[in-house]
């Protein structure tokens, strides 16, 4: 795998995920992970995190992973390289002292230029690969806060910065698709759109982490938009 490293320190690496690969097991892809690299390339980092049981049953060891990204979202992940990062980074993600921003390109041009999505989300009732928020959810419903700001649009399509304050499975997906503007080319929580831009992924990437490190240096790590992307959005004009 071709994995930029964005910032290292000695106890964590941060680095652009390519879209189109999972963070770690899932039990059915074949294909190698972010943990696969984290593994292979800091070998002292075998031992670093816990244990996951995935839906096959089968236990899988994430060496480094703290967060997670989807499959087809790329952008800026951080990994720890040992355990004392790991449980640092895990307890500042779960008190949401790490601030997260997206960059996404969604369909239709949005009403509101700023606000705050305050839904909760669950399974939903007829996909249970897909995370539904309102309507159709279904068992235990967990809270999820979005927070959105229009950057531009052109007319047909918005792009969108995304801040979110929780950290829920498929939450921008669902949280875009609730309010009605999901996603450009995601093609589960808008199968029926067509992709646009020439892109054959999820419009749909990790710009940002700001946080405070191990270390106690505050710092904000930034991942360069991948070139379709950067493509994609170079076409709306008159850009700043």
């Amino acid at each position: 795998m071709n994995i930029s490293i964005i910032y290292e320190d000695s106890d964590v690496v941060a680095i652009e995920k390519p879209q189109g690969i999972i963070v770690h097991p899932d039990g059915v892809s074949k294909d190698k992970t972010i943990s696969d690299w984290m593994l292979e390339t800091y070998p002292e980092s075998k031992d670093v995190g816990e244990p996951m049981t995935i839906k096959n049953g089968e236990e899988i060891t994430r060496p480094g992973i703290v967060h997670r990204l989807d499959k087809d979202t790329s952008g800026v992940l951080i990994l720890a390289k040992t355990e004392n990062a790991h449980a640092y980074l895990k307890e500042a993600f779960k008190n949401r002292e790490v601030q997260k921003e997206y960059t996404a390109i969604v369909y239709g041009v949005m009403k509101s230029k700023e606000g705050v999505v305050d839904k909760p989300i669950g399974r939903s009732s007829q996909n249970f690969r897909v995370w539904s928020a309102g309507r159709g959810a279904r068992g235990k419903l967990r809270d999820a806060v979005t927070e959105y700001r229009v950057f531009k649009d052109n007319g047909e399509f918005s792009i969108v910065k995304l801040f979110p304050k929780t950290g829920r499975t498929h939450q921008l997906r669902a949280h875009m698709k609730y309010i009605n503007y999901p996603i450009v080319c995601d093609k589960l929580y808008a199968p029926k759109r067509e992709c646009a831009f020439g892109l054959n992924r999820m419009a749909l990437h990790a710009r940002s982490i700001t946080l405070t490190l191990p270390s106690g240096e505050e710092k904000t790590i930034k991942a360069d938009f991948p070139e379709d992307f950067k493509k994609a959005i170079d076409s709306f004009e008159d850009l700043p």
